[in-house]
């Protein structure tokens, strides 16, 4: 799509559209090689090549972070091999490269996060942001508590060792049960392999939060935008609230013979 020049200069984080003005009127600015001086010039930044002082202009990248509800059925890569729907099946083409922060596996329905953004994808799975992920599993039969304090304590296994996992039952169905596990790790197929160690499997599992991100207002397969303070929120960026104003009660004066008691006013300090 064509648009001015300026325009481009200013979306691409070159410059202010005024100040753009005054590099193309310097003839600072090029347009397939030539330069350009009319401030109105269109060009289309997707086909023609815009240089400013000899260095090429790149768009820069809108940044994008989305919140899925994924249903069961969808693999969480880019691209599959074998031909199976993915993540991206469900989302609208955004022209940009977008990924899932961590994965759910195909089996696994629930909240997955997906961006372009590669430093906020890095913060988020860095094992010292410990960010809680909670799981609704239906698995087979009754663990005991025995068996349940072995994943509270953190499972060691002979190949790789699982953190304590915090898990409470929220119903029974027949003889299976279903559990609430809350844990921050994000290996593969972590929960699955936790139950199957103590000889219970699981028989459906569903992601719920991540942190304070929750399902609420999304069903399978559908998916919102995170907003602004949710993002700093997940990087840790919001700061504490300041402590609640004190409300102090001041009297009004009354006027004399009055029999009734003062009236105040609220006075924030």
């Amino acid at each position: 799509m064509e648009e001015r020049l300026q325009k481009l200069l200013a979306a691409a984080g070159i410059a202010s559209r005024r100040k753009a003005e005054e590099m193309i009127a310097a003839g600072r600015v090029s347009l397939n090689g030539k330069v350009v001086q009319e401030p109105g010039t269109k060009a289309d930044l997707g086909k023609d090549k815009i240089a400013v002082d000899g260095q090429l202009v790149q768009r820069k990248e809108r940044k994008i972070y989305v919140l899925l509800n994924k249903p069961k059925g969808y693999v969480c890569t880019v691209n599959d091999t074998h031909g199976r729907p993915t993540v991206l099946d469900l989302l609208p083409d955004w022209h940009v490269r977008i990924y899932p922060v961590g994965r759910l596996d195909l089996d696994t329905s629930g909240l997955l996060l997906l961006t372009n953004d590669g430093s906020f994808t890095n913060k988020i799975i860095h094992p010292a942001k410990e960010i809680n992920k909670i799981y609704r599993a239906e698995v087979q039969g009754t663990p005991s508590e025995e068996q349940l304090n072995l994943l509270r304590k953190g499972l060691v296994l002979e190949e790789e060792t699982f953190a304590p996992a915090k898990i409470r039952l929220l119903a029974k169905k027949g003889r299976d049960t279903v559990w609430e596990v809350i844990i921050h790790e994000g290996k593969k197929r972590q929960i699955r392999r936790m139950f199957k160690e103590i000889k219970h499997p699981v028989l459906s599992l569903t992601r719920t939060n991540i942190d304070f991100l929750s399902c609420k207002g999304l069903k399978e397969g559908e998916w919102r935008f995170l907003k602004k303070e949710e993002i700093r929120r997940l990087l840790g960026d919001v700061k504490e609230a300041p402590p609640k104003e004190k409300v102090i009660v001041v009297p009004k004066a009354r006027p004399r013979g009055n029999k009734y008691p003062f009236y105040g006013k609220r006075v924030s300090r």
